[in-house]
């Protein structure tokens, strides 16, 4: 008996193909490619783009982007909001459009999360040869720009022939839904493929529904890291942002509450409790609070749960110094379990939490450490208290003040988002967060330019949430483009415009490091040749009004605290501009460090005074083994 076929062409197989996919977990199904971006060109009209014509927009809604990063910070936006349980897919042509992937590839990838990219690819038949935009080369003939997705993907394919796309396709969606592997991942589209015609067998496009495992912890592993927390006289859990991905914030706080653990947060972790838990300690690191680093200074178990450790977690390897400092990681993926040398526990984060306080029964934390951090706790609300308060509601607001006007607007369930400047730094330390998907920091990647067209991605996911997406000139100057596709689909993200005339954090840390805030101004050149002269005469409010928003311009902290009032009230993208203090220092210091290297060898002062500074520094690292 023959079995069924269907004949269609690549690309409309693919999107028939996509348009059936389903994730699920806990009993609960979503569709895993939920969309489609999209700019075309040659390499994708004819064949991504007929093939999403065709099958209509609910089969496979589209989405009309401006930048093919942007669609993919958007489409990483959408997942992260949705805890990776749904994505959207991104079609390119080859060429400029394809190279253009890369970053947001990266950022997805480094942030353990999943988008679906397709591509155009030169012609397989190699029937025309070069074609436009194709890059040439003497000695590999298969070799095309999309291979410098290969290391930023988490799986990469070229589909030469029809065939070749059952197995990738099916390859591609278990990646995308894998809680460990996922990420970027790749489907490079020759455009002749995508519109040669096959016979494909009907099941190719039955429902497949892909459950996203919950692993439980090994019997082993949990009674050693029982066993590690029960000996520990003050412990602390640094808190990632697997606890997001698994939903596993009830599970924290149960275990938090019975055992009485202090909990520091990640920015990918920030939000895993509520700040006014009396364990919440706020961030940790070298953009953490007093309080995270002093306790994390002196604990002798540290519990990762859903957190890789970067740099500004350890403060570069600086942070953890009690000499008897061991570590318990509870980890879905082992990569991450096994880092800093610790007692992994290799187990999805809500199971582990949940089985780690059953085992728990009856232990807590000594009373005289419990006080010890919480007193901690409350001088630091004191500190954010007097950085976001302004004593004159007519002066020009700092920016730990601008965070203190939307502190007082935002709902619990509003979005905050950001990536990169100085704002990470001081949203890391202040800000009060109030629900799981509250603080929405990409600094995983720290990609300028992701924060508006995440905050489109978030409102798709999330309809009707107020999402804030706060930038800095230098950020906004990047990518403001997908504003256009906010105002085309009338997505009312809130964009607050901070100016501050350059790249200010990395002025900020130019200057620490003895670089002397070179080339980091938004300023004419002087007679000298430096930018040094007056300040550029760039109206980025007029800007954001001619890409279609409505645009309130706040000069005082009176009036930023009534704009920001009336931009959540809005239904339209709004755009809240403001030049803030950058002389009034209003921002808690660094509390722990930061290795960036300085120069061993310099003639000017600024450097050979920076380095004196890192030598003294760089002796605290440890290595934890």
């Amino acid at each position: 008996m023959s079995t069924p076929t269907r004949r269609l062409t690549v690309a409309q197989a693919l999107v028939r193909f996509l348009s059936a996919q389903y994730s699920e977990r806990d009993g609960v199904r979503h569709r895993l490619i939920a969309g489609t971006w999209g700019i075309f060109g040659h390499g994708n009209v004819a064949g991504i783009g007929q093939a999403l014509l065709e099958a209509g927009e609910e089969a496979m809604p589209f989405h009309q982007g401006r930048n093919e990063q942007a669609m993919v910070h958007a489409a990483v936006g959408y997942a992260r909001h949705l805890d990776r349980l749904s994505a959207q897919a991104v079609t390119t042509s080859i060429g400029p459009g394809a190279t253009n992937l890369v970053t947001g590839a990266a950022l997805a990838t480094v942030n353990r999360l999943p988008v679906l990219l397709l591509p155009g690819d030169y012609f397989a038949t190699r029937a025309a040869d070069p074609l436009l935009q194709q890059l040439e080369h003497p000695v590999e003939a298969d070799l095309s720009v999309n291979d410098t997705l290969r290391p930023v993907s988490r799986y990469y394919d070229r589909i030469t022939r029809p065939e070749a796309l059952i197995p990738s396709a099916l390859n591609a969606m278990r990646v995308l839904a894998d809680p460990v592997e996922t990420g970027a991942v790749t489907l490079a589209l020759p455009q002749d493929v995508q519109a040669e015609a096959y016979d494909w067998p009907e099941e190719f496009f039955a429902d497949r529904v892909w459950h996203v495992r919950r692993p439980a912890a090994d019997p082993f592993e949990l009674a050693e890291a029982v066993a590690a927390i029960r000996a520990a006289e003050r412990p602390l859990i640094v808190a990632g942002g697997g606890i997001h991905h698994s939903r596993a914030e009830e599970a924290l706080k149960a275990l938090v509450d019975a055992t009485g653990i202090p909990v520091a947060s990640t920015q990918a972790g920030k939000g895993s409790l509520r700040y006014d838990d009396p364990a919440d300690l706020g961030g940790i690191g070298h953009t953490g609070t007093a309080v995270s680093d002093d306790i994390a200074r002196t604990a002798d178990l540290v519990i990762g749960v859903g957190t890789r450790y970067t740099d500004f977690t350890t403060a570069s390897n600086t942070l953890f110094q009690n000499p008897d400092a061991r570590f318990v990681n509870l980890n879905i993926a082992a990569f991450d379990a096994h880092k800093l040398s610790a007692r992994p526990l290799v187990c999805d984060t809500r199971a582990g939490l949940t089985a780690l306080t059953e085992a728990l029964t009856g232990h807590r934390v000594n009373s005289v450490y419990e006080a010890e951090y919480r007193t901690g706790k409350e001088r630091w609300e004191q500190v954010v208290d007097a950085a976001f308060t302004a004593d004159d509601e007519n002066a020009v607001p700092t920016q730990t003040q601008l965070l203190g006007a939307l502190d007082a607007v935002v709902g619990d369930d509003d979005v905050v988002i950001n990536a990169a400047g100085s704002l990470p730094g001081d949203l890391h330390k202040l800000w009060r967060a109030r629900s799981r998907r509250q603080y929405h920091l990409e600094y995983g990647y720290s990609c300028m330019g992701y924060e508006i067209p995440a905050g489109i991605g978030v409102q798709q996911a999330a309809p009707g949430t107020p999402v804030w997406s706060l930038v800095g000139d230098g950020t906004y100057l990047m990518m403001p483009t997908e504003i256009v596709t906010a105002v085309q689909e009338g997505l009312p993200v809130n964009l607050v415009l901070i100016q501050n005339h350059g790249y200010a954090s990395i002025g900020g840390l130019s200057e620490s490091v003895g670089g002397e805030r070179f080339g980091t101004a938004y300023r004419y050149r002087a007679a000298d040749g430096t930018f040094s002269g007056a300040p550029l005469p760039v109206d980025l409010a007029a800007n954001a009004a001619s890409l279609g928003m409505d645009v309130l311009r706040a000069k005082t902290v009176r009036e930023l605290r009534e704009a920001l009032a009336t931009a959540r009230a809005s239904d339209r993208p709004t755009c809240v501009y403001v030049e803030t203090d950058t002389v009034t220092p209003t921002a808690p210091p660094a509390e722990a460090w930061w290795d960036v290297p300085v120069a061993e060898v310099a003639s000017r002062e600024a450097a050979t005074t920076a380095r004196e500074t890192y030598d003294r520094q760089v002796a605290d690292r440890r290595r934890h083994l």
